[in-house]
């Protein structure tokens, strides 16, 4: 491979496919770029790129463009000519500056001190691409009038060109790049070419960000969240290098949170309790976790909150458990996913403080199911039993009242679920053993699947010898007299009208035989 064409590869930041390369000739390409017609002249440069791509060198190419293309207004034939400029073979055999780049240079100077903005901001966005010192150094003035351009997409591309270029060649174009940006962002009032002087600062000229944000610390929130963004990846990366600077940041941090934008308040969240754990600050990241919660509508940001509150869960469980009702509000959620992790999170910070507001809130969601139709309402219903289960094992003080109103959802598919929590609460809280089986058996009817009438069957077989406090007399009878209603009357076969319609059933599928006479061929 020619070492031009390493060039290319090195240095080109974009790739066009082109399957007709090979057919496309030099003199072609020339002829369409000398016509007086922009269609045509438009045709040969994207010609002329593509087989530059390619790894064509197209030698008399480069001095066509420069007569026929470099002075026209045609904002396309701008475009295609930076993208040209870029991957153009620019030295020669010997490593020398080819003699067309001067006038290379020069069309490039025209475009940084050109009247029309937009044309001036392409032109500065462009120079972050180039890579050649010997071209950068006679526009660096140019670019450092672009700085006090009275256009403000001028002077954004301005900042970003003058960290391109003081990012790759800083000591031998732009010495003083740190001292320009520091002087441009304080007297800046544009908020995207605020942030891209504040990002060369920070990845330049970091003591100079630092001090800049430490002067204008209250300020920040008007900033802008670009500029929002790059300070807390700031906080992050000078706290990870010197632990000692935290205190200088967590006030900032602390301001972030309260932050209209998502993206800025989840990092900056994630940010403070990453840099500290002291209690004021991780309660504050708790509460800005539930406000995003519930105030976004993208699901995947949902999963996302949820999981940082489940680390946050495992090592600040008690500040995480006063939001424990913010957390739960995001059962209100049509995905069953985030209501299987919202509830796997806070089951586990249920308390004596607590408890009675989430029972109650979860036996909500219960009834909610019951008499509205949800997309997953069955395998919803399931997870919230399994843990108002949990919930009433641990605290006996709620046990009798969640089962009383779990008992009335005996029917439909997650009346088995019911039953085995029934089961363990009846078995490990003997108190509640009345009141439970006094309610079975008068529910008992509206069980509707085989595997939770067993357990209910298994459940009175074992406890209705248990006294009724009402009768003071044991509920045996009743339990047999319920079991009996649901059977009928002995004998236990299948009623006449079925049996009737059985044997009619019989009698259509036999078969009727008929028989008839036919002579053969010998005539017998």
């Amino acid at each position: 491979m020619s070492s031009s064409t390493s060039a290319i590869d090195k240095n080109c930041t974009f790739l066009i496919l082109n399957d007709k390369s090979g057919s496309i000739q030099q003199e072609e390409i020339c002829k369409d770029l000398e016509s007086s017609d922009m269609t045509v002249k438009i045709r040969g440069l994207k010609n002329a790129i593509m087989a530059l791509l390619s790894g064509e060198p197209m030698p008399r190419v480069l001095m066509t463009v420069i007569r026929f293309c470099i002075t026209k207004d045609d904002h396309q034939i701008k475009k295609l000519l930076m993208m040209y400029w870029e991957i153009v073979p620019k030295y020669s055999a010997d490593n020398k500056l080819l003699p067309e780049m001067i006038l290379v240079c020069n069309a490039l100077r025209n475009d940084l001190t050109s009247p029309n903005e937009f044309i001036r901001g392409c032109m500065l966005r462009f120079l972050c691409k180039l890579k050649e010192p010997e071209i950068l150094e006679p526009l660096i003035p140019s670019v450092k009038v672009a700085l006090e351009h009275r256009h403000s997409y001028v002077r954004r591309n301005a900042a970003l060109a003058v960290y391109s270029i003081h990012k790759n060649f800083g000591e031998q174009l732009l010495p003083d790049g740190p001292e320009l940006m520091e002087k441009f962002i304080s007297q800046e009032t544009d908020v995207s070419a605020r942030r891209n002087a504040f990002l060369m600062l920070f990845n330049e000229a970091e003591g100079i960000a630092i001090d800049f944000l430490a002067d204008h610390m209250d300020n920040i929130q008007s900033f802008g969240d670009g500029f929002a963004l790059l300070v807390l990846e700031l906080s992050r990366k000078v706290c990870r290098r010197d632990p000692a600077q935290k205190s200088r940041f967590v006030r900032c941090l602390f301001q972030l949170l309260r932050s209209e934008s998502q993206a800025v308040s989840y990092e900056a969240a994630w940010s403070l309790v990453s840099l500290s754990t002291a209690p004021t600050a991780v309660r504050a990241c708790a509460q800005a976790y539930a406000a995003l919660l519930n105030a976004t509508s993208d699901n995947n940001v949902k999963l996302i909150v949820l999981d940082r509150l489940s680390e946050l869960k495992k090592y600040h469980s008690k500040v995480v458990q006063e939001i424990i009702m913010d957390v739960l509000r995001a059962l209100s959620s049509p995905n069953i996913l985030i209501c299987k992790k919202t509830l796997a999170v806070a089951i586990d910070l249920v308390g004596p403080r607590n408890i009675e507001e989430v029972m109650l809130l979860l036996k909500r969601e219960v009834i909610r199911t019951q008499e509205t139709e949800l997309e997953h309402g069955d395998e919803y219903k399931a997870l919230l039993i399994q843990a108002i289960h949990k919930c009433a094992t641990r605290f006996a003080e709620v046990a009798d009242s969640v089962v009383l109103v779990l008992l009335d959802f005996l029917g439909g598919d997650g009346g088995y679920n019911v039953m085995v929590c029934v089961k363990s609460i009846i078995e490990q809280y003997p108190n509640f053993r009345a009141t439970i089986i006094r309610k079975i058996i008068d529910n008992l009817d509206e069980i509707t699947t085989s595997e939770a009438l067993r357990v209910a069957l298994w459940i009175l077989g074992t406890y209705s010898e248990t006294v009724d406090p009402s009768s003071n007399e044991p509920m045996l009878n009743d339990a047999f007299e319920a079991i009996q209603g649901l059977l009928g009357e002995p004998p236990f076969t299948q009623l006449k009208e079925e049996d009737s319609a059985a044997k009619k059933s019989d009698e259509s599928a036999v078969t009727t035989v008929v028989t008839k006479n036919i002579v053969l061929a010998d005539g017998t």
